[in-house]
């Protein structure tokens, strides 16, 4: 006869059959049997806040970034303002090798309040979003905008000095507009959206409809802006929809 083995979990020690132990070990999951239909949430909510939060610290740093630029293009026309400065010759002059200056410093340049007062709102708003959104590709890209477009003008324009920073708004509005279309996740194309929506009419800057508006630099920051929306469509990961652990072990209780 063979001999039956002791367990202190069982409530009759001479029997064989397995019952519940006198002592379970805890059960660490959140499942509604240990509070975990209070728990879950709780925990949802904090590891939110704390991802809401550092979207809210990036979002402040992008505009601060715009704002700078923002404060520096006032700067630059008020003091010329103020001293009588003219510095139309730091504008692009097409084909002139004393116009590649123009490359650099032409964005900084307006020649009225109003123009610089049209330039404000759109490459505050359309930088803020660029750098927030796409963090990855807003060095590269503003950097080859800001350059390519002035380039493009230099390279093509007609024989006039082009001075103005609507060459960059106009290559990040087509940027955030098609990168949109192409990577077709939500936040993407929730920007291109928005984005189209409120600036959708400067397409018609890219012709030459107007006199004394240097559609060369809008048109040359559009192109930049298309092909760096097709070389930089995968250089930022889409954001992934957040799941938690506790959630599929909360399913499996149900099941």
């Amino acid at each position: 006869m063979r001999d039956r083995e002791y367990n202190p979990n069982r409530l009759d020690p001479t029997s064989t059959k397995p019952t519940r132990p006198l002592f379970p070990a805890p059960d660490c999951r959140f499942s509604r049997y240990n509070g975990g239909f209070i728990l879950r949430p709780i925990l949802r909510v904090v590891i939110d806040t704390e991802s809401i939060r550092q979207d809210t610290r990036r979002l402040r740093r992008s505009a601060l970034a715009a704002l700078c630029f923002i404060a520096l293009i006032w700067l630059i026309w008020l003091v010329a303002w103020l001293f009588h400065l003219e510095l139309r010759p730091f504008g692009v002059y097409p084909r002139h090798v004393e116009g590649l200056v123009g490359i650099l410093f032409a964005p900084l340049i307006h020649g009225s309040f109003s123009h610089v007062f049209a330039n404000t709102l759109p490459v505050l708003i359309l930088g803020t979003v660029f750098l927030y959104t796409y963090p990855r590709s807003s060095a590269l890209g503003l950097s080859v905008i800001y350059l390519g477009s002035g380039l493009g003008v230099w390279l093509f324009a007609r024989d006039s000095i082009h001075i103005g920073a609507s060459g960059l708004s106009y290559g990040m509005m087509f940027f955030l507009f098609l990168i949109g279309i192409l990577r077709r996740d939500r936040r993407s194309i929730a920007v291109s959206l928005i984005v189209f929506f409120l600036y959708g009419g400067m397409i018609w800057g890219i012709f030459p409809i107007q006199r004394g508006i240097s559609f060369e630099s809008h048109l040359s920051g559009a192109v930049i802006g298309v092909g760096l929306a097709f070389a930089l469509r995968r250089r930022d990961p889409p954001r992934t929809e957040k799941r938690y652990d506790w959630g599929d072990e909360f399913e499996d209780d149900d099941n």
